[in-house]
């Protein structure tokens, strides 16, 4: 039939294709997806976390992995694997814990997604909003932000972004010490490492980039250290993987976003990748090789 589309078959079997990996060559199926991402997640997970067979700790009780969700697709897929490889284990706890940063019609619908995922898991849910760590609702701070550059300069320009993610990361900590965690897990795909690599080289800030998880062998005073055992899985298998699973997930995006250096080093990361398929994993593996010699 005239303009009929053409669907692909997995390249590891007879069944319909949902994804194609240019950068392999291979059109995967869903369940073969599902086994190509959880095996490369287990393999970052022996590699970040050094778990001996017996993780109890002195006092007898297990140690914890906090994993940060948003109700995201990439915390998602990370619950679930994680819940899924070494979520068994008597000796290991994992708990959802997940940063309500006061943005209305995006984190409340996004929270109870996180929520029902960690529920359907039997994990353990936590949650921080900005106002109990004693700041103002995110909505509010945007609103304040055309007053705060015209009163100081070094605020002249600030994205909402540039606010939030400090406060971000400080309720991530917060969540942290409230769990007792010893590692914390973030959500980070292969696009977010590569985009954030490219960032601070932008703005000539390699040691930005050596400080990015995983802090398994270079911990940072202050902080839980974190581990990213999805930063060599592209978005896109992210999220095909997400809807053949069947997992909850929020699909909005948060509406301070636009104007951010992060999406415009987006759309940057996707040119490269598509005029040379690799890149991205070029520019995580030149971080590794940086990190060795450094």
């Amino acid at each position: 039939m005239t303009g009929a589309i053409e669907v692909q078959t997995c390249s590891r079997c007879r069944s319909d294709a949902i994804v194609f990996q240019e950068y392999s060559g291979q059109h995967l199926c869903g369940r073969h997806l599902s086994s190509s991402i959880r095996k490369r997640t287990s393999r970052e997970l022996r590699a970040q976390l050094d778990l001996p067979k017996n993780a109890t700790k002195d006092d007898g009780s297990p140690f914890i992995i906090l994993i940060a969700v948003s109700g995201g697709k990439d915390s998602a897929v990370l619950l679930s694997m994680m819940a899924d490889i070494i979520g068994g284990r008597r000796d290991v706890e994992l708990v959802a814990g997940c940063v309500d940063e006061g943005i209305d019609g995006y984190r409340a619908p996004s929270m109870e997604f996180a929520r029902e995922l960690a529920e359907s898991l039997s994990l353990r849910f936590e949650t921080l909003s900005y106002e109990e760590m004693g700041y103002g609702r995110m909505d509010e701070v945007v609103k304040l932000m055309p007053a705060m550059g015209d009163s100081h300069v070094e605020a002249k320009g600030l994205m909402p972004c540039s606010y939030c993610g400090v406060f971000r990361r400080q309720g991530l900590n917060a969540l942290g010490e409230r769990v007792g965690a010893d590692v914390m897990a973030l959500g980070h795909n292969l696009d977010d490492m590569a985009q954030s690599i490219l960032m601070n080289l932008q703005k000539g800030e390699i040691e930005r980039s050596v400080r990015l998880a995983p802090h398994t062998h270079s911990k940072i005073d202050g902080l839980v250290p974190r581990i990213v055992p999805l930063r060599w899985i592209p978005e896109q298998e992210i999220h095909a993987h997400a809807l053949f699973a069947g997992l909850p997930i929020h699909h909005g995006d948060c509406p301070h976003a636009p104007g951010a250096m992060r999406q415009q080093s987006r759309s940057v990361v996707a040119s490269l990748e598509s005029l040379t398929p690799g890149a991205r994993h070029g520019l995580l593996h030149s971080l590794d090789r940086i990190r060795e010699i450094t």
